[in-house]
């Protein structure tokens, strides 16, 4: 639990779903739960693998938005740091005690570009993802001005069709230019393929990173040949991390989704053809729900809608049952359907949400789980830090 976090005068039922020592029947609906065992096992799963591979594993923040669990994976999955997408969300991280992170995004409103510069006061590591040299004098003026340093990421766009510069010579233009600049330092390169995390083929993702990997290693060549060495080669997710391990020019992995799973992520498939939710990674977080109704025989209605979840990935599937299904949702109810009756008014399921960022988002606390009882309560430290 982070030192900051106090229970004391909280309110079940009002300020938080739960507290330490209750026990897990007891839980208010709907509500963010972590099985501890499950998660510390993934965390030290993919610590263990960036180990043995050489590779330094830099936890996506953004997915679990809690100071917690990124001093978690630090602790047990030997975490280098965390990266995020805002500049409000690397301040929660940083003044949570998380001393390397990076903006894996670009900053170029001048406000957010003054927050970052003064992000290394907190006793951080700063670092952000540039693809426009005309952001780099913005970057530098604020460095200077807080006598600060932020280092700058050229990012390279290898297939997800966003934010990014293309391989080979725009890279070692931009990549100079930082160099050169006053407060700024060329760290290296963000080569993150997005679009692919979730394809269920295996060879499909394969492929697609395959050429990624090609794109970033020329790229890394013309550097060197300038004379400018990249100490971070950044990308890599749970839908890919194994790929890059074995590229020989990665060095960093930014896998978020593997510590708590989801619906989605769940699906894609192994290299021997096994859902990666069936041996690959364990499911950590659920949205326990609440039957509130059955009026209706063949259905069951619970108290975990929209407003509870993230359905941009689809609906949520119902953990560790085949007799009922989650079939859809307005913003208070979620509709499971009950042929043959199993459930009862305030029986609990636990939801396996579809999306696990945006979900998590959404919640203010996670509720830590073991033996059946509540051991800890979390705050979802930057969440509605968007900007």
């Amino acid at each position: 639990m982070n030192k900051q976090t106090s229970f004391e005068g909280l309110e079940v039922g009002y300020d938080v779903p739960a507290l330490p020592g209750m026990d897990a029947k007891d839980i208010q609906t709907p509500s963010l739960v972590l099985d501890l065992d499950a998660l510390e096992r993934n965390i030290k799963k993919m610590g263990d693998f960036a180990k043995s591979h050489g590779m330094r594993h830099r936890v996506h923040g953004k997915m679990h938005k809690s100071v917690d669990v990124a001093l978690l994976q630090e602790k047990l999955g030997g975490s280098c740091g965390v990266c995020c997408q805002k500049v409000s969300e690397a301040e929660v991280f940083a003044r949570g005690g998380i001393k390397d992170v990076l903006v894996s995004n670009q900053v170029r409103q001048p406000e957010k570009i003054d927050r970052l510069a003064r992000i290394p006061k907190l006793g951080a590591r700063a670092i952000c993802c540039v693809d426009d040299i005309a952001n780099v004098a913005d970057l530098s003026e604020a460095a200077v001005r807080h006598g600060t340093q932020i280092e700058c990421l050229v990012e390279i766009d290898v297939g997800a069709g966003r934010c990014g510069v293309q391989y080979g010579q725009p890279v070692v233009k931009l990549a100079k230019a930082i160099d050169a600049a006053d407060g700024l330092k060329f760290a290296g390169i963000q080569a993150y393929q997005g679009a692919m995390q979730h394809l269920d083929s295996y060879e499909e993702r394969q492929a697609k990173t395959q050429i990624a990997i090609g794109q970033v290693k020329e790229s890394v060549d013309l550097l060197k040949a300038a004379g400018l060495e990249c100490d971070i080669v950044g990308g890599g997710g749970t839908g890919s991390y194994y790929f890059e391990s074995a590229s020989g020019v990665f060095n960093e992995l930014q896998c978020g989704s593997y510590a708590f799973m989801d619906a989605d992520y769940g699906r894609i498939l192994d290299k021997d053809g096994n859902r990666i939710d069936q041996g690959e990674w364990e499911n950590a977080l659920f949205i326990l729900t609440s039957v509130m109704s059955h009026a209706k025989a063949d259905k069951a209605i619970v108290d975990a809608g929209l407003k509870a979840q993230s359905v941009d990935s689809g609906l949520p599937t119902i953990y560790g049952r085949d007799d009922v299904t989650y079939v859809k949702c307005s913003d208070e109810h979620g509709v499971v359907s009950d042929p043959k009756g199993a459930l009862k008014v305030n029986d609990k399921l636990h939801l396996v949400p579809g999306h696990c960022d945006p979900t998590c988002n959404v919640h203010d606390w996670y509720v830590g789980v073991r033996n059946g009882k509540v051991e800890t309560l979390w705050p979802v430290s930057a969440r509605g830090k968007a900007y």
